[in-house]
């Protein structure tokens, strides 16, 4: 089964032609990179599949429950998400806890595998030392990743990342690749990360996806395997 599968998808801004017969698809335990140069639509791509943007022709399907046969759920980051300001009165470990919470009505008590759960994130990401930090006092970087800690805080089945490791410096990249890599693998996750550092993650992911054009035409997918 496929978590994610696109078909023939076109996709106009106004009368301006951007994605042309688009086809894709994204299965469970599978990491899978989306790349292309600056200005490839790789976002509006994204957006299409996610139903944020409606595509001009073609078909999207995500499907309805994971392998178990529950309800599938979705992680997403989309760009600059970290983009919180200063008097944001937030702590670290306040906003990663609340991604516990898409499955609980608000006010109800979590449990030690929830508490579990949102340290685990933290440690992933390298901010569990920060966890009492307010979040208008962190850095740009250091805001991406607790928003990336509250992703996997709520343990989605399928993560869709556009560019996540902005602000990171090299080892933590490799860090962040190998625990996604370890997310498909070992736990039937789902991974579309939308990303520029295609020579560092060829190593972790299983599959590549290249938006590409010809002059004075809509950008195509290219599909490659590591």
């Amino acid at each position: 089964m496929h978590y994610i599968d696109v078909k023939d998808l076109t996709f106009y801004y106004d009368e301006e032609p951007v994605l042309e017969d688009i086809s894709y698809y994204v299965d469970p335990g599978e990491f899978v990179t989306l790349t292309g140069e600056n200005g490839a639509a790789k976002s509006t791509l994204i957006k299409c599949t996610l139903g944020l943007l409606t595509p001009r022709s073609g078909t999207v399907t995500i499907a309805k429950t994971n392998q178990k046969g529950e309800k599938l759920k979705i992680g997403y980051i989309p760009q600059q998400i970290s983009s919180f300001n200063a008097g944001f009165p937030s702590t670290v470990l306040e906003l990663v806890t609340s991604g516990r919470y898409p499955d609980k009505k608000w006010f109800s008590k979590l449990t030690k595998k929830d508490h579990q759960q949102v340290q685990k994130a933290l440690e992933a990401v390298g901010m569990w030392e920060y966890r009492k930090r307010r979040i208008g006092e962190l850095s740009g970087g250091q805001k991406q990743r607790i928003s990336l800690a509250r992703v996997f805080a709520s343990d989605p089945d399928l993560f869709i990342l556009d560019e996540p490791t902005t602000g990171m410096d090299e080892v933590s990249r490799g860090d962040f690749y190998q625990l996604l890599s370890h997310q498909a693998h070992h736990h039937q996750k789902s991974i579309l990360m939308i990303t520029h550092d295609h020579a560092d993650i060829k190593e972790y992911a299983d599959r590549h996806i290249r938006l590409v054009k010809k002059e004075d035409s809509p950008w195509r997918c290219f599909h490659m395997n590591s």
